[in-house]
């Protein structure tokens, strides 16, 4: 392999160096002098010339897809994960620095080990291959252990460092195992050196395993039913801006990388292998939804209802085989899994950003976590209600926002699929998870107590965080109302096929594959 390359070729890559170099130098500013707000304000301004990049790539319909180095394939569909990506670390960042400005240990480290992690999440969902899928997937998750014990004086950040440290590790390693077996058989570290070679080789044990392997690792990832047993304990532990972080950044990052797996490896043609991924979409469904009832702390629930909402992304994936790939001409665009990943960041990102607002690094050992911090809390804050109204609202696929778009889509997804089982799947669990939405509901319109333990700072509205959750609200409400403008943005990111495998594709739906 020839490494030798121009600047013009790495150019695609440009959000990546933007990130990496904006890490670097906050790196150089700690190391000169510690100050909190200009680490900060460097690494947002690092994270928006990123945005506006890929913006202008966009707009100026620069999309013809580049290979980099045969480890990177930069085409719409990495455009818009990317900048999914990016606006999600802009809103932790944001939610970062009001929350960790008490801290009364070093805070500058946050914004490196945060921008470090985004520069593997980008690189992630561009991975052509297995060396750049695992190089990249290590980048992003080593930082992250630091980030969710980094208020190491509360035991539970600690506790949950180390737990997410030992389990994501594990599934590092069963992810590496997996390659191997695979690359044993295939001789090749690229996902689509030969169209259908894993398809033609399932008859293989050790190919069978290494699948296996790469799934339960990613499942791991997505904490996905039955791998999600880390996901509550780490989510109530972590910090609230870095559990914010976990719930977009780092799932938008795996959710990408593995639908480029599943289409350039033709994976997804395999009925078994389709089997497989159906159970654990129904089971990370039941699973997230029914653990998500018994619960009593706010960042427990939001866990648990994430493990559900990547199950119905997973039932979107399984319906779209049949629809959207098996009609390739060209390229294949996951329409409903898009939109759907769209309106979850920014329902997450309003949701945990509420909590954030309620929290401190000191305030106390759960943080705002307890439901019973957030009795009464309309007669306290009307407006911070109405955002976590909105988030609960769009989380439970309510219509007039946009968590109701997302959901009807993965729906309709099912419906043309004829997965009609996975149809029931996703209404029964919309209608379980429903209860708990308007459970946190009405405990904030509740009599509230004499004396509240927490509370939001009285202007929190014009901070940086607060403005950014009120943004995030507006979105929810618009996209809720008109969903054009995403639906639009995620049928052009399209997905890059190359010939050969399309020849295979045709040449399978020819003789009557379906």
């Amino acid at each position: 392999m020839n490494f030798t390359m121009s600047f013009s070729e790495l150019m695609p890559l440009a959000p990546v160096m933007i990130v990496a170099l904006t890490a670097i130098v906050v790196m150089l500013l700690v190391a000169i002098k510690r100050n909190h707000n200009l680490a900060a304000t460097t690494a947002v301004v690092g994270l928006n010339l990123a945005v506006f990049y890929i913006i202008f790539v966009m707009v100026a319909g620069q999309f013809a897809p580049a290979n980099v180095m045969n480890l990177f394939i930069v085409d719409p569909f990495t455009m818009l994960y990317q900048f999914v990506i990016l606006v999600a670390a802009l809103a932790c960042c944001t939610l970062s620095h009001a929350y960790i400005d008490s801290y009364k240990d070093n805070r500058e480290e946050l914004y490196i080990l945060m921008l470090t992690s985004v520069t593997g999440a980008l690189m992630m969902v561009a991975s052509s291959s297995y060396a750049s899928f695992f190089i990249s997937l290590e980048l992003m998750s080593i930082p992250v252990y630091g980030l969710v014990a980094y208020t190491h004086q509360r035991s539970q950040s600690l506790e949950a460092g180390v737990k997410y440290l030992v389990l994501s590790a594990t599934a590092s390693a069963m992810l590496l195992m997996g390659m191997a077996y695979i690359y044993a058989y295939t001789g090749t570290l690229s996902f689509v050196a030969e169209p259908g070679k894993l398809f033609t080789t399932f008859s293989q044990p050790a190919i069978v395993l290494g699948l296996a392997l790469i799934i339960f690792a990613v499942a791991f990832k997505l904490s996905l039913a039955p791998f999600h047993k880390w996901t509550p304990d780490v989510y109530a532990g972590a910090p609230a801006p870095i559990a914010t972080f976990l719930a977009t950044v780092a799932k938008v990052a795996t959710v990408g990388l593995f639908i480029r797996y599943l289409l350039s490896s033709g994976v997804i043609l395999s009925d078994s292998f389709v089997i497989i991924l159906t159970i654990i979409a129904v089971l990370s469904i039941l699973a997230g939804n029914l653990l998500a009832v018994r619960q009593v702390n706010l960042k427990r629930i939001l866990a648990y209802s994430s493990i559900a909402h990547f199950g119905y992304l997973l039932v979107a994936i399984v319906s779209a085989r049949n629809t959207d790939f098996l009609q390739v001409e060209g390229f294949a665009t996951f329409e409903a899994v898009n939109v759907y990943v769209i309106t979850y960041v920014l329902t997450t990102i309003g949701a945990f950003g509420a909590v954030t607002l309620m929290s401190s690094p000191y305030n106390n050992t759960d943080e705002a976590g307890s439901l019973a911090e957030y009795r009464g809390l309309f007669w306290r804050r009307p407006v911070l209600t109405a955002t976590l109204t909105v988030m609960m609202l769009s989380l439970a696929g309510i219509p007039l926002t946009a968590g109701f778009i997302g959901k009807f889509l993965v729906i309709k997804t099912a419906v043309a699929g004829q997965s009609w089982f996975l149809v029931a799947m996703v209404i029964l669990g919309s209608g379980i998870g429903l209860y708990y939405y308007l459970r946190v509901m009405v405990v904030m319109y509740m009599t509230p107590p004499e004396h509240p333990r927490m509370d939001a700072i009285d202007h929190w509205g014009q901070k940086v965080g607060g403005i950014m959750v009120l943004g995030a609200t507006a979105l929810v409400l618009f996209f809720g109302i008109y969903p054009d403008p995403i639906i639009a943005i995620s049928k052009v990111a399209f997905f890059a096929i190359s010939p050969e495998l399309q020849q295979f594709i045709l040449a399978l739906v020819q003789s009557g594959f379906n």
